[in-house]
């Protein structure tokens, strides 16, 4: 990834996609005001900002409400590209419930009882939860279903896993090697190992979202703090991790800023559009 250049007159980069979760946002789900006024210099240079997050079309509309955008946002791990304005799908990616299914099988085969949760698709889909699952993000609304059956009643963006003993890294490499090509595997935050459509990344959405907006790789700057955010970095010209990011994002990132509790993001936004 090349090193920006950077001027006064001109930011090397006219597309600035963010990670919400550990990234934009603070603990609390908020968006601090040094980093919505670091926003709006992006948007009165001309240049765009892309949320780009693992959270669903609907978890992420009312963020976007706050943040006051109307454009393009990457939600479900690149699996759905949503219109704000329309408050429409413009694309979106289903996981097959069967193959689901049978990636959770060959998990537990593996490592026991493992509990999981859905995204299910669209732009008023519910997250349901099976007995057992707790919500990595209390603040965010989950219906409680009766087994897990009950979790492929409507068709889904992704499952989410939870492991009563193995960590979040474990879990994920364990996954890794049994799923195959069932899903891709990504771990996006703590508690929150997920299973998505085979193929379908951050970088994916990013890619399509991009092409919308007539933008390009070197035009982007990419913002994350976990290995969910590799494949973004990977595809724009230079990935900022967090101060608080996992270890495995820092090894990639070209820089490294402080971290989303104390306004990583509008720290080099703040320079690069003085």
């Amino acid at each position: 990834m090349a090193a920006p250049l950077v001027s006064a007159a001109r930011c090397a980069y006219s597309l600035i996609a963010t990670d919400l979760d550990g990234t934009l946002l603070r603990g609390d789900d908020t968006f601090s005001d040094r980093s919505l006024h670091a926003l709006a210099r992006v948007a009165d240079a001309g240049a765009r900002h892309l949320v780009v997050t693992g959270r669903p079309a609907p978890r992420v509309r009312p963020l976007l409400e706050n943040l006051r955008s109307r454009g393009l946002a990457v939600c479900g791990q690149g699996a759905q590209l949503y219109d704000a304005g329309a408050d429409r799908l413009l694309w979106s990616v289903t996981l097959d419930r069967e193959l689901a299914g049978t990636a959770l099988e060959k998990i537990e085969a593996e490592v026991g009882q493992v509990y999981a949760a859905v995204d299910q698709d669209g732009v008023d889909g519910l997250t349901l939860i099976e007995p057992g699952y707790r919500m990595p993000h209390p603040t965010l609304p989950a219906l409680r279903v009766g087994s897990r059956e009950d979790l492929w009643c409507e068709p889904i963006s992704k499952v989410l896993l939870r492991h009563p003993t193995l960590s979040d890294d474990e879990l994920a490499a364990t996954a890794r090697s049994v799923v195959g090509s069932l899903a891709t595997v990504t771990m996006s935050g703590p508690g929150t190992v997920e299973l998505q459509p085979c193929g379908i990344t951050k970088a994916t959405g990013l890619a399509l979202a991009a092409e919308h907006l007539g933008l390009r790789p070197q035009d982007t700057i990419a913002f994350g703090d976990m290995p969910n955010d590799i494949p973004m970095f990977d595809w724009a010209a230079h990935g900022v991790a967090m101060a608080n990011a996992h270890p495995e994002l820092r090894a990639v990132a070209d820089e490294v800023t402080t971290s989303n509790e104390d306004d990583g993001v509008a720290v080099v936004l703040e320079r690069l559009f003085p």
